[in-house]
């Protein structure tokens, strides 16, 4: 494959004299692939994906026509000239040559477009395979609901037959299928059979019955010598000739038949595909099943299959079917090949459309089933729910996974303590502009490749959206990363005023990354977002301490050997082992989430006055949650006492009065002192022990409490205070009076509770 700046089409079929020049906008984005173009079954001038060229027709009468997504970028003034963008489609694109004035069509121009990854052939065939398989195993499983009683329309569009073609060739046209091939004919399995042969009566050696018989009534006689001894048993002649039956090893077993009826029903079906594609003109369907035909008919001409009749019946229960090296992938193939011809999908017309090969939207289905095969080997997936993925019509079998279109599997995980609901889906769209607490996104609407719900088991996913205890795990495919380079990157201060630069231009050098976040930010209670991609390296980044939340990458490789798969498994068992833990902090902070925002605020709870920052030895102050004790003294020598001993007493006991100790009077961080008369109070004090302590009439006492032993009760709740230092509080009045809590007339000395809010509303100036 030659690499150029410039390629001249020459299209004298067309008009004498006619040509379509392009040209490349950087080196090594166009190619001549003269040589091996033919070997690949792909157009011989080549482009690269994401890249952009300039092409001119020489005569102004012509003009390339429109093949849809912005492929071909006409001239405003000059139609005939223009720029042709591939954007992140591979394969082969056909652009009509119209006649400007007419738009009447005169040509179609093949152009291949190459992707960036090396690989990709190989890459397309695979996954292609495994979707095929995947399949054709659904549709084998015993509770599949569909009846398998479908025929090949080969009248539907040669859209819908390239798409079923493609199923079949990345069944037949495999190397496994050759190499299983290959296995048989070269050690095929063999039977012993009895021949039936005439030989000289003279070199026979054994007799069975029927000889017997034969030497008495054969014809082509010969007389005995007189003295031979069977003349005394009356016998005077015996055949010249007679038939004995000899044992051979054979070729011609049931299991051998099987294999040779497969070989030329696929035959058929590839004949009549290139008939078709003849009709339709569908080059590339021709080309292809033409390779096909040829590649099958060198397997059937093998000499092994010239001793093989044709099968009465088909033992598909026979043990070298299924178990010996060779047959058992022909018996797998076979099975598959039944079915995948029957099977449409509608999400195909996204890879097949216009010849192109649509890797990314590929790799995209591809996971779909590597990431169902994963959550299967974890989860007990519904069976209902994975019957649903091929449902019967009127056309086929249709596979019912496409972009867009959301696709739900239910199932449970039980891990012996707790049972968790989850819930995969494809494609599923998070509504924006959701008002909270409903699901979906607070901004736009978005919708992820690949979403993985779990919530607590034995309430509705409705339910645990609205109590915050679902957590959703976001993952989306990019077949086109391929170094994490491309993805995270330790930007510099320069890096990023280029990226600035860049994005001036409309280019996003973070794109992928920004989406992660967008995910995560955007789509309520969204734990984590993650980065599927080819390549060999995986990055997880911590948002805090735990797994999730989180933001990363995994790589998951379109190979059937090691996939990376399992990273990925081992990363969703780690999430699973810590959406059990009851005592996480994703856990409390869930918990935290649903308690603040599970009632909106009231319109009037607003503080803008000054209030100590919180931080350092504050930074617990959230006036909502600040709790201030509202305390009487009956006496100046009470508040002597206080000051002195920075000690506060209430009453305990189950009299009126005595301190009720409640979540709010227990957790209270100040003390605010009042007397008889007061009608505001400024004496704020820091309450700085643990909790209220019991002291008893005694220890009163050594402390000096002014009031007779014989009137005090026998203990007392008590706690230490200290004069309060944040200048916020400094020569500032309440208004304690007007608290909910306080009571009036001779209850206005029972303690009580207010939050700081409440006390900053009724601050006196």
């Amino acid at each position: 494959m030659k690499s150029v700046l410039s390629i001249e089409i020459d299209l004298d079929y067309v008009q004498e004299g006619l040509r379509l020049w392009i040209d490349a906008r950087r080196a090594d984005t166009l190619f001549d692939a003269e040589e091996n173009a033919e070997d690949h079954n792909e157009a011989r001038f080549q482009l690269l994906e994401g890249c952009f060229y300039d092409y001119q027709i020489s005569n102004p009468d012509f003009i390339l026509g429109d093949i849809g997504e912005n492929i071909i970028q006409q001239h405003k003034r000059t139609p005939n000239l223009g720029t042709i963008a591939p954007n992140i489609f591979v394969g082969t694109l056909s652009v009509p040559l119209l006649e400007k004035e007419t738009s009447k069509h005169r040509c179609k121009l093949e152009l291949e477009v190459q992707s960036i990854k090396s690989g990709y052939r190989d890459d397309y065939r695979d996954m292609l395979e495994l979707i095929t398989e995947k399949c054709t195993d659904l549709l084998l499983r015993a509770n599949s609901p569909v009846s398998q009683h479908f025929d090949i329309d080969y009248t539907r569009d040669s859209q819908t037959l390239y798409q079923k073609f493609a199923f079949i060739k990345s069944v037949i046209g495999s190397d496994e299928f050759a190499e299983a091939v290959h296995r048989i004919v070269t050690t095929p399995v063999t039977k012993w059979t009895e021949t039936n042969e005439e030989k000289d009566i003279r070199s026979t050696r054994r007799f069975s019955n029927s000889n017997i018989k034969e030497m008495l009534k054969g014809s082509k006689r010969a007389k005995l010598p007189e003295n031979h001894y069977l003349r005394r048993y009356g016998i005077e002649t015996l055949p010249e000739r007679i038939t004995i039956t000899r044992k051979i090893d054979s070729v011609d077993t049931p299991e051998n038949r099987f294999v040779k009826h497969a070989l030329e029903n696929f035959l058929k079906f590839c004949t009549d595909i290139n008939d078709k594609a003849r009709r339709f003109k569908h080059k590339k369907m021709e080309i292809e099943s033409e390779s096909m035909i040829r590649e099958l008919e060198n397997q059937l001409h093998h000499s092994v299959f010239k001793d093989v009749s044709r099968p009465t019946t088909l033992k598909l229960n026979s043990p070298v079917l299924q178990r010996k090296e060779g047959y058992r992938e022909v018996l797998r193939v076979w099975l598959m090949f039944d079915l995948a011809a029957k099977l449409i999908w509608t999400g195909g017309d996204d890879i097949y459309s216009g010849g192109k090969k649509d890797i990314a939207t590929l790799y995209e289905y591809w996971l779909f089933f590597k990431l169902l095969d994963l959550f299967e080997s974890i989860f007990e997936i519904e069976p209902k729910d994975i019957s649903e993925l091929i449902k019967e019509t009127p056309d086929g079998l249709n596979l019912q996974i496409r972009q867009g279109k959301s696709t739900p599997l239910c199932g449970i995980y039980d891990s012996g303590n707790r049972k968790i609901s989850i819930r995969f889906n494809y494609n599923r769209s998070f509504r924006g502009k959701k008002i909270y607490p409903d699901s979906g996104s607070w901004t736009t609407t978005l919708r992820p490749d690949y979403t993985l719900s779990l919530w607590p088991y034995g309430i509705s996913e409705l339910e645990a959206e609205k109590q915050e205890l679902i957590v959703h795990v976001h993952f989306d495919a990019k077949y086109k990363i391929a170094n994490l380079n491309d993805f995270l990157e330790q930007n510099t201060t320069d890096d990023l005023d280029q990226e600035k630069t860049e994005n001036r231009k409309g280019i996003y050098k973070n794109a992928d990354l920004l989406k992660m976040h967008a995910y995560k930010d955007a789509i309520r209670r969204t734990a984590g977002a993650y980065v599927l991609y080819p390549g060999g390296t995986p990055v997880n980044e911590k948002g805090f301490h735990e797994i999730i939340p989180g933001l990363g990458a995994f790589p998951v490789k379109p190979s059937k050997t090691d996939s990376g798969i399992s990273e990925l498994k081992a990363f969703i068992l780690e999430i699973i082992e810590h959406f059990i833990n009851r005592a996480s902090q994703r856990e409390k902070l869930a918990y935290r989430t649903f308690d603040i925002y599970k009632n909106p605020p009231e319109p009037d709870n607003v503080i803008k006055a000054p209030l100590p920052e919180p931080y350092n030895r504050n930074r617990d102050l959230i006036p909502d949650h600040t709790y201030i004790l509202v305390g009487y003294y009956n006496s100046q020598n009470q508040y002597k006492w206080i000051q002195r001993t920075r000690l506060y007493n209430f009453r305990m006991g189950s009299k009126v009065g005595s301190l009720i100790l409640d979540k709010e009077t227990v957790s209270a961080k100040y003390l605010l002192l009042h007397t008889a008369g007061d009608r505001y109070s400024g004496d704020l004090w820091k309450i700085v022990s643990r909790g209220p302590k019991v002291y008893s009439k005694d220890d009163m006492e050594i402390k000096g409490y002014p009031k007779p032993k014989k009137e005090m009760q026998d203990n007392y709740l008590v706690i230490r205070i200290e004069p309060v230092t944040d200048k916020e509080f400094e020569n500032i009045n309440w208004n304690f009076k007007k608290l909910k809590n306080y009571s009036t007339g001779r209850a206005s000395a029972i303690p009580f509770t207010a939050t700081l809010t409440e006390l900053m509303k009724h601050r006196v100036i």
